[in-house]
């Protein structure tokens, strides 16, 4: 029997070994391993072995397994690394070739306000902080004062990763840009003054909503700050951001998890010849949330509630590029389409 099984694993390295492709390699696999492959039937004639021989035999069956399957690791490694090398050399590009005189490139719209957003917001005294796209459910959720019962935290809403859990929860593409205010504060002695520009991820998808946008969020925390500087500095800056001086801003009452009190801000507009004009008109379009840092969000930022306050608000920068230039479709930002390139896109010149 023992003798059977070295044959059987000489034979088998020695197939593997000839193998060159993915697909014939599984074939090998299956004959070897699978439901009714040699090693298992060897396996099979166990039952019919007194209790020292199971032994025996037992622990070389597993000893040529083992064998087997690091070989096939190992094949199944080669093979990949060679058909990589043969699509490069099939996908070569001269890189030293002259580009069409009729190409030309151009700024992505996103691109555009990130810089526009960036530029206002430092020239407030704003700084820079940045956070994970990869997130856990403490940093996404739990810090943000969102119980375990929030609807947000359940799979419709959420991208949750095959991945281990630790002990900050499961990993999760991260739903908003919130999770960088909590990491901030953790790492910043207050007074605090910072904003963060990046993607998140929702499921969802249609004109107005795609699985992954962007996002700016700003938080001031600070002993004297409330709901009165927070509504200065939103309609300030988005006067400044659509470039329209007599914009007016509302404020309506809503209800976040991380603020308290919370708001929705809109900003006024008309329909002036087929267009959107901001800044005329009585009609209200919602721009963005807001609202004062839930005592609940300073603490498990580090910062104590009694001696600091928290303002926060977030913004849509697709939203906010589709206002200010008339992009109708969410979708087009992602769909590499050179036509809406072509349409929407901005010189490099006017970044």
């Amino acid at each position: 029997m023992l003798t059977d099984l070295d044959k059987l694993l000489g034979s088998c390295l020695l197939e593997i070994e000839q193998c060159k492709s993915l697909k014939k390699i599984e074939e090998i696999r299956t004959a070897i391993l699978g439901r009714n492959g040699k090693l298992t039937e060897k396996m099979r004639t166990l039952k019919n072995l007194s209790d020292e021989d199971k032994r025996v035999v037992g622990a070389k069956i597993n000893e040529v397994k083992a064998n087997i399957i690091e070989k096939l690791n190992s094949q199944i490694a080669k093979i990949e690394i060679k058909e990589l090398e043969e699509k490069i050399k099939e996908e070569f590009l001269d890189i030293t070739m002259p580009v069409s005189v009729k190409s030309s490139g151009f700024i992505h719209p996103i691109t555009k306000v990130f810089a526009e957003i960036a530029s206002i917001l430092s020239g407030y005294g704003f700084k820079f902080e940045d956070g994970p796209d990869i997130e856990s459910e403490h940093f996404n959720f739990d810090v943000l004062n969102m119980p375990s019962h929030h609807p947000a935290r359940t799979m419709h809403d959420t991208f949750y990763l095959n991945a281990p859990a630790d002990d900050y929860g499961c990993k999760l593409l991260r739903t908003h840009t919130s999770p960088v205010e909590n990491r901030a504060m953790l790492k910043n002695k207050p007074p605090l003054r910072i904003f963060t520009i990046g993607r998140v991820f929702r499921s969802d998808y249609d004109a107005t909503h795609t699985p992954m946008f962007n996002q700016v969020e700003m938080l001031v925390v600070d002993k004297d700050v409330g709901f009165a500087q927070l509504k200065w500095l939103i309609g300030d800056i988005l006067k400044k951001f659509f470039e329209v001086e007599n914009l007016k801003v509302r404020f309506r009452p809503s209800f976040f998890p991380f603020t308290e009190p919370s708001a929705e801000a809109d900003i006024n507009y008309s329909i002036i010849n087929g267009k959107m004009k901001f800044g005329v008109g009585d009609k209200w379009l919602e721009i963005g949330g807001c609202g004062v840092s839930h005592p609940n969000v300073l603490k498990d930022g580090g910062i104590d509630p009694n001696k600091y306050q928290g303002i926060a608000f977030g913004l849509g920068i697709e939203r906010l590029a589709s206002l200010k230039y008339g992009i109708p479709d969410l979708r087009g930002y992602f769909e590499s389409d050179e036509r809406w390139r072509e349409t929407f896109g901005f010189s490099p010149a006017e970044l």
